[in-house]
């Protein structure tokens, strides 16, 4: 049984892949407290994995999210073979790397939350990452170039924290962008969804 917060089809709106219609399957549930987190954990139901695979196959899509909450506390080399099997579906995952994943995960997406957690240890555990994506507070960015998972191959994204008052998410969108043009080993990647006003 898993606890998932929602299964919904949608574009996916942040990173490399955005614009790729995907499933989204959240996840309940985190070992770390960040203030930005945009998940009530409190929220789901317990499922089965026939039901979650039930409920992807439903929907049309080009490939999966696992996201969260963090679904490394869930998932596992079962759950991720049947996927792969039963859906034939790409399986993204989106996590904040301090748990190990299960083999056979298309896309790593490992967003780092050194110094931003409230409680829990955010060092990390995952050894590979396809993409890094840091939520920019205004932190030192130096460090995570030399982070376990980051590798030549690995795209570095750098996100506006996205806050509810316009002028803070005004000044924080301007400040991430500064922060790309004097640095080009980062990429800028934007919460597109929040934009075209989709989930």
């Amino acid at each position: 049984m898993k606890k998932i917060n929602e299964i919904f089809h949608s574009i996916q709106g942040e990173g490399c892949h955005t614009g790729v219609p995907s499933v989204f399957v959240r996840f309940s549930g985190c070992n770390l407290k960040c203030g930005f987190c945009d998940t009530s954990h409190e929220d789901g139901r317990l499922m089965h994995d026939d039901e979650i695979i039930e409920a992807i196959k439903s929907l049309p899509s080009a490939q999966i999210v696992l996201t969260g909450g963090e679904p490394s506390l869930f998932i596992n080399q079962d759950f991720i073979d049947r996927l792969h099997v039963e859906t034939g579906l790409p399986i993204a995952v989106e996590t904040n790397g301090t748990q190990p994943l299960p083999k056979g995960i298309d896309w790593i997406t490992v967003s780092p939350k050194m110094g931003m957690s409230l409680h829990g240890d955010a060092s990390l555990k995952v050894q590979y990452a396809n993409e890094l994506k840091v939520v920019d507070t205004g932190q030192d960015l130096n460090p995570y170039f030399t982070l376990p998972c980051v590798n030549k191959d690995t795209v570095m994204l750098l996100q506006p924290c996205f806050v509810e008052d316009n002028k803070e998410r005004e000044e924080n969108l301007r400040r991430t962008i500064q922060r790309v043009l004097e640095d080009p080993r980062w990429r800028l990647s934007l919460q597109t969804h929040r934009f075209i006003g989709v989930r």
